[in-house]
């Protein structure tokens, strides 16, 4: 299950670091980190999974829901090999999940 769907609230950190309250399997609240620069990357202007320090070559970053789900994207200006800035988007809801209160990257 992907962590929004069972977070209790959730925010960025230092354009980064992506901070949860999430119900653990018994209900309680648990607070849980992730650094998004540990699993995503920047590929020539595009987030990409499993890439690291997107950060580095990012700017005007934010985090949003949308939708009436509520899905959580991360959106930035990402710098491509040629120094173009591209506005890029990745859904965090696709590859992070909540494993009895915790944040995890699911790689596959």
């Amino acid at each position: 299950m992907s962590f929004h769907e069972s977070s209790v609230s959730f925010e960025l950190e230092d354009d980064h670091i992506l901070k949860a309250t999430l119900r653990t399997d018994d209900e309680e609240e648990q607070e849980s980190v992730l650094d998004l620069n540990s699993i995503i990357g920047n590929d020539n202007g595009h987030f990409c999974w499993g890439g690291v320090n997107f950060q580095d070559s990012a700017s005007s970053i934010e985090l949003n829901t949308e939708g009436e789900d509520d899905i959580p994207v991360l959106r930035a200006k990402l710098i491509s090999m040629e120094g173009e800035e591209i506005e890029a988007d990745i859904n965090l809801a696709e590859r992070i999940s909540n494993d009895n209160g915790n944040l995890v990257f699911l790689s596959e």
